[in-house]
């Protein structure tokens, strides 16, 4: 709901944020300092974009209720991907479920059969996925993150998954060379 260079902060004390972005001269002082938040002293740059208008906009728009309601959708349609993993054997989940994000991978294949996986699914051009690598594994990650994501899509984007899964084993098992350069 808010373009990527914007992101909210929650603190339980502001004044160690204001203590160190602190920026007084005396050309930017005014006469209602002190009365309220002053948001120049939450970030680095003065002379920027003003990247918390847009979510003031956001908030102001949606209200909390609606952004609490938003989230929860989409925390339960990443629920709903990660059972579509578990269910299916060939897959596993690697790392547990954060808000939107599911992290997995094609069950008991090395890193290069996963990033022949990804390889396919970007070059499809069906759906978009990018990878990631923890402690030398490999695997795929599925953000729900667009603010119109229903049910459906994530019900498209698990067919389309699978297909290609089917493809990528069955090359694999012939002895197709999947050490492809991909993801460099």
């Amino acid at each position: 709901m808010v373009n990527f260079d914007c992101s909210a902060m929650w603190f339980k004390n502001a004044t160690y944020v204001v203590d160190a972005f602190n920026v007084d001269p005396l050309y930017l002082k005014h006469q209602h300092q002190g009365h309220a938040p002053d948001y120049r002293h939450w970030q680095i740059p003065l002379g920027r974009r003003f990247r918390s208008l847009k979510l003031w906009f956001v908030l102001r728009l949606y209200g909390i209720k609606a952004l609490q309601a938003h989230i929860r959708k989409q925390v339960n349609l990443a629920h709903e991907f990660e059972k579509l993993v578990v269910v299916d054997e060939r897959f596993q989940v690697t790392h547990p479920l954060k808000l939107g994000l599911v992290c997995f991978k094609l069950r008991q294949q090395s890193n290069e059969v996963n990033k022949l996986l990804l390889t396919k699914i970007n070059d499809d051009g069906r759906i978009h996925m990018v990878p990631s690598s923890s402690k030398g594994t490999y695997f795929l990650r599925f953000a729900v993150c667009a603010a119109n994501t229903e049910l459906s899509n994530i019900q498209f984007v698990w067919k389309v998954i699978q297909e290609l899964a089917s493809s990528v084993l069955t090359e694999s098992k012939r002895g197709v060379n999947t050490n492809q350069s991909c993801c460099k």
